[in-house]
C-alpha cells in the first residue's frame, strides 16, 4: 500500500489532517469518506528514492545524530505520558522544521498504522535508525515499556554526541592552526623568499649554505607545489576509495591499532563503545547475543568488529561473555574481568556501564593532555621553520654589511 498525506474538514467543519493508506488516490479519497472526512488536499507521501524537490535531493538520506538525538527524545516524552505511537509520531511530523525529518516520520506512521511494528517500521530507514536504534525499540515493545527503553535510547545518543562533540572541539585548535602554519611558511617560502634572495644573486655575491637550501626548496615549491598538491589530493581520494574494501580497510585498521600510543588510545575508544552498547541494550531487556550483534555493528575497526563475531559465536554455543572476553585479543583484560564481575553479581549493565564510564574518561583525560602539549609543540615547529627562513635572509645581508664595513 502507499501512504497519501492528506487535508480534510469533518461533519462539524473542523479541519484535519493525516496519513492515509491506500493502494490508489481513488482508493484513499473512498477511505476518508468512510471516515466521514473530506479530502481538499490528497497527495502521495514522499518515499525513499523520490525527488524531494527541485533541487533533485534525494529523500532517505540519513538523519544527523543531533537531529536524532532530539526527535528520541521527544518520543520518548510523548510515549511516557501514554500518547499513542501514531500519534506522537504525526505530532512530531508537523513540528518538523526539516522537510526529510517530516517526510521520514509521516514514512514511518503510514507503516505503523498499516500494522507494522514500530522496530519493523525503522528497519526501512536503516541509514537513520541503525541496528543498535531498532533492537532497543523492538525490545521495548516485546516487554511492553517502549517509553523508558526510548528514554534510556536517548541517553545512549546524548553521551555518544558529548564525546563526539568533545574529540571536535578538542582537535579542531590545533587543525587550525597547522592549516595556518603552512599557510604562512608556503606563503614565505612562494612569494617572499624568492624576491629578497634574487637581489643577493643579482650582486653575484656567495649565499650561505643555509641560505642555498632555502632557494632550493622555493623553487620546488613554485615549479611542483600544484602539481605535489594534486598528487596529494589524489592520493586521498585513492586512499578512501580502497578503504571501502574489506581487506585493504582491515590491514589499515590492524596497523592503526599498532601505533605506539595512538592505537592503545583507539582501542579504548572503541572498547568504550562496546561496553556502552552492551550496557544499553542489556538493560532494555536484549539478550547478550542480540547485543553482540547489534553492538558489532556500531565499532568501525574491522578488527574489533570480527572480535565481537568470534565473542557472538562463543556466546551462542554456550560461553560466558567473560571467557570469551578473555580469549579475545582485541579487548584489553579489564572488561573482561568487569563483565565476569557482573555475570557473579547478576548485574552485568551495570558493570559494562562502569566500564564505559572508566574507558572514555580515561580517553578524554589522555586527549586533554595530549592537545595540551600539541599546542605549543606547533607553535615551537612553527615558530623554529619561521626562524630558519629569516635566517636565511639575514645571513646575505649581515655578510654584505660586513664585506662593506671592510
Amino acid at each position: 500500500m502507499a501512504a497519501f498525506e492528506y487535508e480534510a474538514v469533518d461533519m462539524a467543519g473542523k479541519p484535519r489532517r493525516g496519513v492515509v493508506s491506500a493502494d490508489s488516490a481513488r482508493l484513499a479519497r473512498q477511505e476518508l469518506k468512510r471516515r466521514k472526512l473530506f479530502p481538499t488536499r490528497l497527495t502521495a507521501a514522499a518515499r525513499k528514492g523520490q525527488a524531494k524537490s527541485r533541487f533533485n535531493i534525494e529523500l532517505g538520506a540519513a538523519i544527523g545524530q543531533k537531529d536524532l538525538t532530539l526527535l528520541t527524545r521527544q518520543l520518548a516524552t510523548l510515549v511516557t505520558a501514554a500518547a499513542p505511537l501514531e500519534e506522537a509520531l504525526h505530532m512530531m511530523a508537523m513540528q518538523a522544521e526539516k522537510p526529510r525529518i517530516r517526510d521520514t516520520l509521516l514514512a514511518i506512521r503510514a507503516r505503523v498504522t498499516e500494522g507494522y511494528r514500530f522496530s519493523e517500521a525503522l528497519a526501512a530507514e536503516p541509514r537513520s535508525f541503525g541496528s543498535l536504534y531498532r533492537s532497543m525499540t523492538a525490545a521495548g515493545e516485546v516487554s511492553g515499556s517502549l517509553g523508558p527503553v526510548l528514554e534510556r535510547l536517548a541517553d545512549h545518543l546524548e553521551k555518544a554526541q558529548r564525546l563526539r562533540a568533545k574529540i571536535t572541539t578538542a582537535l579542531a585548535y590545533p587543525i587550525f592552526l597547522s592549516l595556518v602554519a603552512v599557510g604562512v611558511i608556503s606563503a614565505l617560502m612562494t612569494f617572499v623568499v624568492p624576491k629578497v634572495v634574487d637581489q643577493f644573486t643579482d650582486m653575484g655575491q656567495e649565499l650561505p649554505g643555509i641560505t642555498l637550501v632555502m632557494i632550493g626548496i622555493s623553487h620546488f615549491m613554485r615549479g611542483f607545489g600544484p602539481l605535489l598538491l594534486l598528487g596529494l589530493v589524489a592520493g586521498g581520494l585513492t586512499f578512501a576509495r580502497a578503504l571501502r574494501r574489506d581487506g585493504f580497510r582491515r590491514k589499515v585498521d590492524t596497523a592503526l591499532l599498532r601505533l605506539p600510543i595512538l592505537g592503545r588510545l583507539m582501542g579504548n575508544l572503541q572498547t568504550a563503545r562496546f561496553a556502552r552498547t552492551l550496557s544499553t541494550l542489556i538493560a532494555s531487556g536484549c539478550s547478550v547475543v542480540e547485543s553482540l550483534r547489534a553492538a558489532e555493528q556500531i565499532l568501525h575497526n574491522r578488527v574489533f568488529r570480527e572480535a565481537v563475531a568470534d565473542i557472538s559465536t562463543q556466546v551462542v554455543e554456550g560461553a560466558s561473555l567473560s571467557a570469551a572476553l578473555k580469549r579475545s585479543r582485541a579487548f584489553p583484560p579489564m572488561i573482561a574481568y568487569m563483565a565476569a564481575s557482573g555475570e557473579n553479581s547478576g548485574k552485568l549493565d551495570e558493570m559494562m556501564g562502569k566500564c564505559a564510564d572508566y574507558l572514555e574518561r580515561e580517553f578524554e583525560d589522555f586527549t586533554a593532555a595530549a592537545l595540551s602539549l600539541l599546542e605549543p609543540a606547533i607553535i615551537i615547529l612553527m615558530g623554529g621553520v619561521v626562524a630558519t627562513i629569516v635566517l636565511s635572509i639575514l645571513m646575505p645581508i649581515l655578510k654584505l654589511n660586513t664585506l662593506a664595513m671592510t
